[in-house]
Order: structure tokens, then sequence, then C-alpha cells
């Protein structure tokens, strides 16, 4: 059984309630025989000999029914049913779940949240690259996950938001969440034109370049978003999503929900410390918050933006995402901005600026996939994949 937190955690009355539920839900699954599952999500880390060698790995537990077998591959309900997503929200997670990872031969226990979140950094000495990591709970049966970890040479990575920018939400706000996750199927999602290749583009002939995609999406639907990207050609990178819910210090801060903005904002500090030396391209839209939370970003640390790429929404995207943020060029000074409409002319852009160059447009399309180790075609990389039509 899930080990619980004392009750120091529970500071208001939306957390209790929360985590009576969640509870509830649990103890009603494992007596319908549903079994403790661990979906995992690719994660990163640093490599080199400037700094001792992490990786940060992330997974969500849950207990789902259990798992049957597509070609020869086990696989959960919850995975099966997860192409429109809402599965795995009704999924009860386990809370303050213990779990086993182990990472070059090495296992370390750890412990997720009590959203069932599993968010560790654990200390291992690895090569730059792809590298598969295994998880376990309560006995389960193992499941791997990928984490990239980046050398500590490396002086560019990519961070892209993901609703309004990589893909085309056109819903207002207030439905958004609720469409992607429960309803829309992941083949019906339209890819915003361009950007995907103008995302190969910026990191052709930089194969060490990380790459990931901050949203405040919740975990449930990473599954989902996975695939999408897989299936439009975008780079592969871990996600960086969220947790929906109260938040244990509401009674204290003020706010009793978790804030998406704030999510932003807490990660990308996070990426400067981890990161000291990466210049990141970053890349957002102008619906709502980005333009404000990169400039903040670029003010604090503008030793580690090389510039900032907005995607400009057309007028009816702009209303029902809940109007364009006010320009903010002017306030980060010596940081470059770029505002187009699509991923041709951010392209042209980056071009100007240098950021692409004539150079990069010879590299072979696939240096950055084999060099990245990616898994032989045809074959899963975890059972999240497995069920990929």
């Amino acid at each position: 059984m899930s080990s619980r937190e004392p009750s120091t955690l529970r500071q208001h009355l939306g957390v209790r309630l929360e985590d009576a539920w969640h509870a509830f839900r649990e103890a009603n699954g494992r007596g319908r025989g549903m079994v403790p599952t661990v979906l995992p999500f690719r994660g990163y880390g640093l490599s080199g000999p400037e700094a001792q060698g992490w990786v940060r790995v992330l997974a969500r537990i849950v207990v789902a029914p259990p798992r049957t077998f597509r070609h020869g591959v086990p696989r959960s309900k919850v995975v099966a049913d997860s192409v429109r997503g809402w599965r795995n929200f009704i999924s009860p997670p386990i809370a303050f779940a213990e779990v086993t990872v182990t990472v070059a031969g090495r296992e370390h226990v750890v412990r997720a949240d009590r959203g069932g979140v599993l968010d560790a950094r654990i200390e291992t000495p690895l090569g730059p690259g792809w590298h598969t990591v295994t998880l376990s709970t309560e006995n389960s049966a193992e499941v791997t996950a990928r984490v990239f970890v980046v050398d500590s040479s490396s002086e560019f990575g990519l961070i892209s938001d993901v609703d309004d920018t990589v893909v085309v939400t056109a819903l207002p706000r207030p439905l958004l969440a609720a469409w992607n996750s429960f309803v829309l199927d992941e083949h019906a999602r339209v890819a915003t034109p361009g950007m995907a290749v103008m995302m190969e583009r910026v990191l052709r002939g930089r194969p060490w370049a990380p790459v990931l995609y901050l949203s405040t999406g919740a975990w449930n639907v990473a599954p989902t978003l996975s695939r999408f990207l897989a299936r439009n050609l975008y780079p592969e990178g871990p996600l960086l999503l969220t947790d929906w819910g109260p938040i244990e210090t509401g009674a204290s801060s003020g706010r009793w929900f978790r804030s998406g903005a704030q999510h932003k904002v807490d990660q990308l500090r996070r990426l400067a410390a981890e990161f000291p030396r990466v210049k990141w391209l970053l890349v957002g839209d102008d619906g709502q918050h980005d333009p404000e939370i990169y400039a903040g970003f670029a003010q604090r640390y503008p030793q580690n933006v090389r510039a900032i790429v907005i995607r400009q929404l057309t007028p009816s995207e702009a209303v029902l995402a809940g109007g364009r943020s006010q320009r903010t060029v002017n306030s980060t000074p010596g940081v470059e901005w770029i505002y187009a409409p699509d991923g041709a002319l951010i392209l042209s852009e980056l071009q100007r600026l240098g950021i692409v160059s004539d150079e990069d447009q010879h590299v072979d399309h696939q240096e950055r996939r084999r060099t990245r180790q990616q898994w032989p075609e045809g074959q899963p990389r975890n059972e999240l994949e497995a069920g990929t039509p």
C-alpha cells in the first residue's frame, strides 16, 4: 500500500478534500482489482567533467486495470485508452508512492508527491545522449523511460510552449483544457504550420542541444501529447507539465489553486540553475502570458537567453485565447525578439539573426536522430509508446 505523509501538508480545506477523494478512489480501485501502474515520461540530465552527473526522472503513479498485451507488448488499460486521455484523468493516483528507479545498474528509491507525480533528481554518472532508466512500484512490472543527458559543454537549447505554439487550439481558454484532455482525439489535433520544420532547422548541427516542451497542461495528458509531437515530427524532448488542483500553501499564500504561469516561471528558473552555460531559444505565442514570462526570465537571466520567438495568433485565435499580450520587446535590451505568424516566417528571421545558418541547410537531417540514439524503427520505446497506432 502507498505511504501517506502526515497531515502537516494539509493546510486548507481544498487540499484535505482532494486528498480524501484520491484516497477513496485509490482504495476503491484496488478493491476492484486495479493494480499499481507507473506511467513513465521522458526526462533529462547533465553530464561532463565540470559537474557530477544527474538525471531528472519524471513519471506518474496510478492504480489501473491489469495490463493487457498488444503485439506482444504489455500495456495497461489506462495506456490503451489514452488516445483521448479521459481515462488518464479518472485513474486514481497513488499519493506518496515509493518508486524504485534503476539508473546505470544502480537502484534508487524515490517518492512521488501527493498527486502521484514523480519528479526526482538522481545523481548518476552518464554520458551525453539518450539513456534508458527503469521504474517500478509495489512489485509492479518494470517500465522504461528515456532521459536525454546534456553535455556540460553545451551552450544552446530550445524551450517551447505547446498550446497555440506547436498545436493550434482555436478554443476559448475556459474550454481548452477540458476539450484537449477529455474529448479531442490526438489524430484530430492540428499542428501549427511550419513550426516542426523550423525547430528541425534550428537543431541541425546541434545534436546535443536539449529540447523541452513547457506547458501549463496537466501530466494526465502527457501520453497523448507525446504521441502528437512524434506524429507531427517535432523534435523529441521531455515535457514539463504541471498538476491541477489546490496547493498546500494556499492558506498562507492567498492563492488556493496552482498557477500555470507560475509553473512556467519556476521551471525556467530551475533550468537556468541546472544549465548555467546554455542560452535558450524561447518559443511561445502572444495569446496569453508567454511574452511577459519570457521577458521576465530574460531580465533575470540575460546570459541564458539566445532569443525569444513569439508566434503571432490570428485575430480570431487571439480573441479565443483571451486577447493578445502587450509587446515587451523594449523591456529586455540586448535580447532579440521575433514576432511572426508561422514557422516559415520565424525561420526567415532566425536566419537573419544567424541562429540558423546557411551551413545548417547542408547537414544531413538524420544526424540529430542518429546522434541521439533513436530506438530501432518499429520498436516501442516504452509501454506508453507501444500503444501508438
